[in-house]
């Protein structure tokens, strides 16, 4: 089912979002908020005003015209900081606290795990790993990942 679209999003000269009722009227400072980020980032998206109440709800962000959708993702992206690991580089040690070098979608990096239980296991193969700084870092799919990744990544698991 498309979305009902009887408002407008457009930024500001200020860069930020503005959400127009299909009467004009103005909000200024708008926020998309996923109601699961991590679960189900494409289903449940609330358009928030900067007072924090609820101006429009989004089922399924795909239902959204192609100009609409480009703009709340790159809104969100630049609100959403959630590294995705593609390489498990070295592990400090095999116990915990140990530090991790991964390389991510945005680079490489390190972190501390300090223990076991801060990888948490998602549906199907993803996992949310959270690094001693506060960072969650993502993996999509662990069996994607190269084989000495997965060797790594089991000890942990």
């Amino acid at each position: 089912m498309k979305a009902s679209m009887d408002y407008r999003l457009e930024r500001n000269a200020f860069g930020r979002l503005v959400f127009i009722t299909s009467t004009g009227e103005r909000h200024e400072g708008v926020v998309p908020v996923r109601a699961f980020p991590i679960g189900a980032p494409d289903e449940g998206l609330s358009l928030v005003s900067a007072e924090g109440h609820e101006l429009a709800w989004v089922d399924h962000v795909n239902d959204l015209p192609a100009d609409l959708r480009a703009l709340l993702m790159q809104e969100l992206s630049s609100r959403e900081f959630t590294p995705e690991i593609q390489c498990i580089k070295s592990v400090s040690t095999f116990s915990t606290p140990s530090t991790w070098v991964v390389e991510t979608d945005r680079g490489e990096t390190r972190f501390v795990l300090k223990g076991e239980e801060d990888i948490r296991r998602l549906e199907g193969q993803r996992l949310l790993i959270a690094g001693g700084q506060g960072v969650q870092f993502m993996i999509r799919d662990r069996l994607a990942l190269d084989r000495a990744s997965q060797r790594i990544l089991e000890r942990f698991l």
